[in-house]
């Protein structure tokens, strides 16, 4: 079936394309729940039209999750494949019309993170669905609040999304594509935020009174941004706001910093190294607080996810398309939960480009045709050769 599969995916490429345009002309921020729900609905509305069965997780802060199933009362153990709604730059930050063309290129918020994947997704369903696919439920996974690891819903969407996945036999993360590799290993991500309160004084007298809140920090900086270690935990002290007036000793000072760990043992080590610097004290009077505000867990190589892409690769070869090498990525994503939680998990099948999180986020078009053929390729392969 996949060379029909193939075929279908080929006829139906230039209206996915439009719908690619029209998804990401939805803008959708993840603090902005009216646009966020408005991607979903559009991708539930499609499904309803092709008789697939949609469920809500509605959410009040963030935007609710949508969960789409073909075939949902098929005895087979399911196939689920995820992508977020959600992107990061603020409405208008691209003009009128998001989205705009060039002959090998779109352009616009979240083409490729993550909407495309998405797309790229759906397209792979439709195909599946019009070749007459009836073996398996394939459930596609909208996720609302992903940009910012799930805080806007304390956690809760992606604990329904590994919740709604627990029983599937793969679960294919549609984050952006580096051609020839799938993502099996990701980077933990924690959010510190430390609070600084020093005692305020006239500045002439800040020889002798007051205790500088920035000046506390500049040395907890100093010896957080030390560690930067590619393969290991990086540190990157990002926002930083204190002081009141330019002749006052600033009574007070916080600053966050964003860690990236590979390991449990590193996000253990970390906790208690930040404790550590908040803990110790190098201008006198001053004291800190220390908080987490985001977390991330990391997605560490697992045997159950290594066989799934070989699994996938058999698929590949049968069909002719290309192998996919392991690779990993200093970036978080959900795919690093749902390990976590037991799933067997390939990352990054989604669609290829660059730019991402930038104003000049682009996608590569063809690639996503490619992104849903890697799909049918696997689910027609494994379907027909296992339970």
């Amino acid at each position: 079936m996949s060379m029909d599969l193939f075929k279908k995916i080929d006829e139906l490429n230039e209206y996915y394309i439009k719908i690619w345009e029209n998804v990401c002309n939805i803008e959708s921020p993840t603090n902005y729940k009216e646009g966020v729900d408005a991607v979903g609905d559009f991708f539930a509305k499609m499904a309803i039209q092709r008789g697939w069965k949609v469920e809500y997780f509605n959410q009040p802060v963030s935007g609710n999750v949508v969960c789409i199933t073909m075939n949902p009362d098929a005895n087979a153990a399911p196939i689920s494949l995820s992508g977020h709604i959600d992107t990061v730059h603020p409405v208008g930050s691209f003009g009128n019309l998001p989205v705009r063309f060039d002959k090998e290129k779109i352009y616009g918020p979240g083409v490729t993170d993550c909407k495309g994947g998405i797309v790229a997704a759906f397209l792979a369903m439709d195909a599946l669905h019009e070749c007459g696919f009836k073996l398996r439920p394939i459930q596609l996974l909208l996720q609302s609040d992903e940009e910012v690891s799930s805080i806007l819903s304390n956690k809760a969407t992606i604990q329904y999304i590994c919740e709604k996945a627990k029983n599937s036999i793969a679960f294919l993360n549609m984050e952006p594509h580096s051609k020839g590799e799938a993502c099996l290993q990701r980077k933990g991500i924690i959010t510190f935020l430390f609070k600084i309160t020093g005692i305020e004084a006239h500045a002439s007298d800040c020889a002798k009174a007051g205790a500088n809140a920035i000046a506390e920090a500049a040395h907890k900086i100093l010896e957080i941004e030390k560690i930067k270690d590619e393969n290991g935990i990086t540190c990157c002290c990002s926002i930083i706001n204190g002081g009141t007036t330019a002749n006052t000793v600033p009574g007070h000072c916080e600053f966050k910093v964003n860690v990236r760990f590979a390991t449990k043992e590193q996000h253990t080590w970390i906790k208690e190294y930040m404790q550590k610097i908040a803990d110790e004290v190098f201008i006198p009077g001053c004291t800190t607080t220390l908080h987490r505000a985001s977390e991330r867990v990391a997605m560490e190589l697992t045997e159950k996810n290594l066989n799934l892409l070989n699994l996938m690769n058999r698929s590949f070869k049968a069909n002719g398309l290309p192998i996919l090498n392991k690779s990993n990525r200093r970036g978080g994503s959900d795919a690093a939960d749902v390990t976590a939680y037991g799933i067997p998990c390939v990352d990054s099948l989604g669609v290829r480009g660059g730019g991402i999180h930038t104003k000049d986020e682009f996608a590569y078009i063809d690639s996503l045709a490619d992104s849903a053929k890697r799909i049918v390729s696997f689910v027609d392969y494994i379907s027909k050769n296992s339970n």
